[in-house]
C-alpha cells in the first residue's frame, strides 16, 4: 500500500509573531524629544498598531520626573488610587496602551504558557551565618550559570508587564531579587551585577537603613547610588520588617505598607510601585492595604511549595523560588508564548516548540505553534510514517476510527483533510452515537470546536456553512477543556472510559491562539487531564484518541513509552510560513523582516527602542 501524501495547496496565513524578549534595560542614548515625537508620528501613520502606544510614548517621555537619573525608563504620573488597571514604567506603560491587560489584579491567562523563575537572596557576605546566606564566590559562580544556560536576567517592570498582558518575555527569562537591604548588596551584589549587565531587586525596609540590626545594613547615599541605576529596582518591604503583616491592625498595617513607600520615594526619588511581603507573610487584608498604598505589585514566597511567578495568584502575590533552586529555574525558565496577530484569536504563525510539563505528578509532552493540518492515510501506519516525506514538525493521532477491518482508514463520523482534498461522510451507523461530540474544523487562520449535528454537518455544503474556508475536518471524542476550564464528569455523557486513567492524546488551542498537540506520559482519565491541561495555559482542547492508540511523534521520533497501535488519521503541525510584515514597519532596522513576527510586536520593538534604557541586554558590556 503507498501513503497519499499532500496533493493540494494548503492556504496560508498572512502575519507572524515575534517575541518580546531584547527589550532589556541597559545604557542606551536619549533620543530628544523632537526626534521621539517625529518617530511616534511616524509610528501612528505607517504601522498596524493602536495608537495609544505612540502617544504613550510620548507622554512618558515629556511627563518624565524631572528630579530622577535620565537614564532611569520614562515614568507615568498616576492616580495612586485609580483601580481601572495597572500602571507600568517604561515597557509596562506601552503595554497597557494595547488592549491587552487583564483587569487589575489579575495575571493574564496566557502567562500559564511560561514558566518565569523569581529568585529570592538574602544576604551575600565572605562568611556565611545561616543557611540561606550566599558568600560572593557562589553568587557570581550563579551568575556565570545564568550567564552560561543562556537564561535573560528581566526588569521587575518587564515581569509585571507580562503578567498583567501576556506579552512574552525572553525564551529563558529569570529576575534576581534581594530582600532586607544588607550592606552586603552594595558590597558585593551591586558590582556583580553592573559587571554582568543583569537587572535586580532590592527590597528595603526602611528601619534597616543605615542601622545594624543584627548585621549591617545599606546606607541612603548608597541606596541613592544605587537606586539611580537603570539596573536597579527599588521595593518597599515595610518599615519594621514584623514577622506576618497579617497580625497588625488596620492602622499598624496601613502605615508599614504606605510609610515606607513614602521615605523611599522622599529620600531616593524615584517611584517606589513593588511590595515585597516580610517573610512572604500576607492574607486578603494585607494585600487589600497595598493595594490601596497605590502599589501595582507584590512578592511573596512559600517554604513548603516551590512556584514560578507564571502560576502566581495574582499580581499581588507574585511566587518566587529561594536561591537554592537555581537549577530549576534553569532547567524550566520559559518566557511564554507569542502574542497572536493584530485582531486575531489564534496564531498560526509562530514557530512549534517543545513544552514538557509536569502537573501533580503527571508529565505532558506538547507542541505548540505552526499550522494545524490534518492527514488521512490510505491504511493505518504510525504517526511517525503518516508524517514522513512531509513538511510536519509533530503529529498526533487524530479522531476515533473503524476497528472493523485491520487495514480500514475508515473514520468514525465525516473526515476532511487537506492531503485527500476529498470530504468522506460519516456512516450512519455511527452518527447517532457521536451526536454532540466535538466537530472540529480548521481553516487556513482559525479553528472551530461546535457540537456535532449530523444533520447540518455529515456534507460538505453544511461545514462551509459554518465555515467558508474550511481546509480540515473530524469529530473528536470529547472536550477536555472549553473557555480555558476542565470539563465536569457530566459533560462526558457515555463516553466509554472516560474516567478510566489511560494515556490519552489531545489537540487544541492553546492561551495564545496556537495550536498544541500533546499526549500524556502517565495514565490519567479525562476530568483530572483537562484541568492539569487548563492550568497549562490551553483555551480550547478536545480528546482524541486513549489507550493503546494514544501517540506522538516529532519528526520520525515517537515520543510515547509504548509501541502505539497504527492508525489512519493524525493531527500534525507545519511549519509557519515566513512573511513580510505590513508594509510601513519593515523599513526599521529593528523591524526588519524575519520569520515569526506580527505587525503589533514589531512597531511595539521598534517604538520601545527609542525610549531611554531599552536597549537589549546582550549589548550591556559586561
Amino acid at each position: 500500500m503507498t501513503r497519499r501524501w499532500i496533493t493540494r495547496a494548503i492556504a496560508l496565513p498572512l502575519a507572524g509573531s515575534l517575541s518580546l524578549g531584547g527589550l532589556g534595560v541597559g545604557s542606551a542614548a536619549e533620543p530628544s524629544d523632537r526626534a521621539l515625537e517625529t518617530e511616534a508620528q511616524r509610528f501612528r501613520t505607517e504601522c498596524p498598531v493602536d495608537q495609544l502606544v505612540a502617544q504613550a510614548l510620548v507622554a512618558q517621555n515629556t511627563e518624565a520626573n524631572p528630579e530622577a537619573n535620565p537614564r532611569h525608563l520614562a515614568r507615568l504620573r498616576a492616580d495612586s488610587a485609580a483601580d481601572a488597571g495597572p500602571l507600568f514604567s517604561s515597557l509596562g506603560d506601552v503595554l497597557t496602551a494595547l488592549p491587552l491587560a487583564a483587569p487589575f489584579p489579575q495575571i493574564h491567562p496566557q502567562v500559564r504558557l511560561g514558566r518565569v523563575p523569581v529568585l529570592m537572596y538574602h544576604d551575600v557576605l565572605p562568611r556565611k551565618e545561616v543557611f540561606f546566606d550566599v558568600t560572593p564566590a557562589e553568587f557570581e559562580a550563579h551568575l556565570r550559570a545564568i550567564r552560561d544556560n543562556g537564561l535573560t536576567p528581566i526588569h521587575l517592570d518587564q515581569l509585571v508587564a507580562h503578567l498583567a498582558t501576556g506579552a512574552p518575555l525572553p525564551p529563558k527569562p529569570v529576575l534576581l531579587t534581594f530582600d532586607d537591604g544588607y550592606l552586603g548588596h552594595y558590597e558585593y551584589v551591586y558590582p556583580l551585577l553592573k559587571q554582568y549587565g543583569y537587572p535586580g531587586v532590592f527590597s528595603i525596609y526602611t528601619g534597616k537603613v543605615e542601622r545594624n540590626y543584627g548585621r549591617p545594613g545599606l546606607t541612603w547615599a548608597q541606596l541613592r547610588e544605587m537606586a539611580a541605576d537603570p539596573l536597579v529596582a527599588i521595593a518597599a518591604h515595610s518599615v519594621t520588617h514584623p514577622k506576618n503583616l497579617a497580625d497588625l491592625d488596620d492602622s499598624e498595617l496601613r502605615w508599614e505598607v504606605t510609610e515606607s513607600k513614602r521615605i523611599l520615594e522622599e529620600k531616593l526619588g524615584v517611584s517606589v510601585k513593588h511590595f515585597v511581603y516580610p517573610e512572604g507573610n500576607y492574607d486578603e487584608r494585607v494585600k487589600a492595604a497595598v493595594r490601596r498604598a497605590g502599589y501595582r505589585s507584590a512578592l511573596t514566597m512559600s517554604n513548603q511549595v516551590d512556584r514560578f511567578a507564571s502560576e502566581s495568584a495574582d499580581l499581588l502575590s507574585i511566587d518566587r523560588l529561594g536561591q537554592s533552586k537555581l537549577s530549576l529555574a534553569i532547567a524550566q525558565a520559559d518566557g511564554g508564548a507569542p502574542l497572536p496577530p493584530l485582531g486575531s484569536a489564534f496564531n498560526f504563525t509562530a514557530p512549534v516548540r517543545k513544552r514538557q510539563i509536569a502537573l501533580d505528578g503527571v508529565s505532558l509532552v506538547l507542541f505548540a505553534g505552526g499550522r494545524p493540518v490534518t492527514l488521512h492515510a490510505d491504511s493505518r501506519y504510525q504517526v511517525s510514517e503518516i508524517i514522513a516525506d512531509t513538511p510536519a514538525v509533530a503529529a498526533v493521532d487524530g479522531g476515533f476510527f473503524s476497528m472493523k477491518q485491520l487495514d480500514s482508514n475508515i473514520m468514525i463520523g465525516p473526515v476532511y483533510s487537506q492531503n485527500t482534498g476529498q470530504f468522506v461522510p460519516g456512516s450512519a451507523w455511527d452518527l447517532a452515537n457521536i451526536v454532540g461530540r466535538p466537530l472540529v474544523l480548521v481553516s487556513p487562520d482559525a479553528v472551530k470546536f461546535v457540537p456535532f449535528d449530523p444533520q447540518q454537518h455529515n456534507t460538505l455544503a453544511g461545514l462551509r456553512k459554518l465555515m467558508p474556508d474550511v481546509t480540515d475536518a473530524f469529530v473528536a471524542g470529547a472536550w477536555l477543556v472549553k473557555d480555558g476550564k476542565g470539563r465536569s464528569p457530566e459533560t462526558f455523557r457515555d463516553l466509554f472510559g472516560f474516567d478510566v486513567p489511560r494515556h490519552r492524546a489531545f489537540w487544541g488551542i492553546d492561551q495564545a491562539g496556537q495550536p498544541v498537540v500533546g499526549v500524556s506520559k502517565e495514565r490519567i482519565d479525562s476530568v483530572a487531564l483537562g484541568e492539569l491541561l487548563s492550568r497549562a495555559g490551553l483555551r480550547e482542547v478536545v480528546m482524541l484518541d486513549s489507550g493503546a492508540s494514544a501517540s506522538l511523534a516529532y519528526g520520525d521520533e515517537l515520543l510515547v513509552d509504548y509501541t502505539p497501535r497504527p492508525v489512519p488519521h493524525v493531527v500534525a503541525l507545519f511549519p509557519p510560513v515566513e512573511t513580510w510584515m505590513a508594509k510601513g514597519c519593515g523599513e526599521f532596522p529593528t523591524a526588519a523582516a524575519e520569520p515569526s513576527c506580527n505587525g503589533r510586536d514589531r512597531c511595539l520593538d521598534a517604538l520601545t527602542a527609542f525610549l531611554p534604557g531599552t536597549a537589549p541586554l546582550d549589548s550591556v558590556p559586561r
